[in-house]
C-alpha cells in the first residue's frame, strides 16, 4: 500500500494535525472506553490536563466532528461529549500507534 504513496499526494498531514495534540489521543481513549463523559469526568479521568486546555482540546475534536457535545437543559447546565461513529474510525489507527510505541520502547529499552 505504501508502494502507492505517491509524496506529492500525501494526506497524513491532515490526520496528524488532529492527532498530534499532547491530550488528544488520551481524550479520544478516555471517550472510546466510557462515552458519554461530562466535562469533569474527563478532567478527572486526565488530572494533569488544564481546564483551559481540556476546553481547547474538546472545541477542537468537535469541530472536527469526532466528538459531539451536548448541553442539558438543567440547573445547572449539564454537559456531556460523546465520541462520534466518525470518531471511533480512528480506534484502529490508535491501537496501531499503540502497539507502535510499546515496541519502539521495548527496542529503545533493548539497544541500551
Amino acid at each position: 500500500m505504501i508502494d502507492d504513496l505517491q509524496p506529492s499526494h500525501c494526506k497524513v498531514k491532515e490526520p496528524l494535525e488532529i492527532l498530534l495534540g499532547k491530550w488528544t489521543p488520551v481524550i479520544l481513549l478516555n471517550l472510546m472506553h466510557t462515552s458519554p463523559m461530562r466535562f469533569s469526568e474527563v478532567k478527572r479521568a486526565i488530572p494533569d490536563i488544564t481546564q483551559k486546555m481540556l476546553t481547547k482540546q474538546l472545541r477542537e475534536l468537535e469541530s472536527q466532528e469526532i466528538i459531539t457535545r451536548e448541553v442539558y437543559p438543567e440547573v445547572p447546565p449539564r454537559v456531556e461529549y460523546a465520541i462520534t461513529p466518525y470518531g471511533r474510525t480512528l480506534e484502529p489507527i490508535l491501537d496501531a500507534l499503540h502497539k507502535w510505541g510499546i515496541e519502539h520502547k521495548k527496542r529503545l529499552q533493548s539497544s541500551h
